[in-house]
């Protein structure tokens, strides 16, 4: 059983986000980090590979800093890592990365599931797990709290969904692609030996031409709208007034004639 798992390198949560005026983003000295939400993704991916007997790829999309995320994952215990890369892929929004990602996995040829976090935490937008379904036609398992049932032989998966209204379960053929959610897992910490095979393992990137990807579906040219202007907010001014009295009651009174004179009470 073939499994593969989508990741993305994001800034560390704690960072500090910064704009200048030109609109370029900066998050300082921050290191970039494997998606949160795809830990869970990658988990559930070796849970099933030990149960399964299969094989776990993790790929993600991005320049030499997408390395980390995948080292990452390799640690957690995926057995290969493909980095795909190319110049004409900057500036790909969610539509033009599902394209490049489709065309990856139709390049790997044997794959059995595809499995991803909820979404990423930069953007936000859980875009790309449906969008990657609908290219490759896949059944588009998103949300998924708890792997029911997965026979490779029959080639069917029943998963438990979280939705607002509550669970439902349904039932699917494979291939699919399975979007997590933190509940249905505990990530592992990557292990020292995991660790030193990461630092070790020799990544092939494939750049466009590997994947044969359509230049008119990638970067730019591919993406459904422009990336918009990005500016930092404007600074928040405030003011603050110190009611200074050796009498609590004085000052409280004092206050309170404040506020009611600014409509607050």
């Amino acid at each position: 059983m073939h499994i593969v798992v989508c990741t993305k390198h994001v800034p560390d949560s704690a960072a500090k986000m910064s704009v200048d005026d030109a609109g370029n983003v900066s998050w300082g000295d921050a290191p970039l980090v494997i998606n949160p939400w795809d830990e869970y993704a990658v988990e559930e991916a070796l849970l099933l590979k030990d149960e399964h007997d299969g094989q776990v790829t993790v790929v993600a999309v991005g320049p030499e800093d997408a390395r980390e995320a995948l080292k990452h994952a390799v640690a957690m215990g995926c057995d290969a890592a493909i980095r795909i890369w190319d110049e004409s892929f900057a500036g790909s929004d969610t539509l033009a990365t599902s394209y490049i990602l489709a065309q990856t996995i139709n390049k790997l040829d044997d794959v059995d599931l595809v499995l991803m976090g909820r979404a990423t935490i930069d953007s936000d937008t859980a875009q790309v797990g449906p969008a990657l379904a609908r290219r490759l036609g896949y059944a588009p398992l998103t949300y998924t709290i708890k792997i029911v049932a997965l026979d490779p032989g029959a080639k069917t998966i029943s998963v438990e969904r979280l939705l607002e209204q509550g669970r439902q379960s349904v039932t699917s053929s494979l291939p699919a692609v399975v979007g997590t959610v933190k509940d249905i897992n505990e990530p592992r910490y990557p292990s020292f030996r995991g660790i030193r095979k990461a630092a070790k393992l020799k990544m092939p990137v494939w750049d466009a031409a590997e994947i044969e990807a359509d230049a008119s579906k990638v970067g730019a040219a591919g993406s459904g709208v422009a990336w918009p202007t990005i500016y930092a907010p404007p600074a928040r001014k405030g003011e603050a007034e110190i009611i200074a009295s050796d009498d609590v009651n004085k000052a409280a009174a004092t206050l309170a004639d404040k506020l009611i004179a600014a409509k607050v009470i």
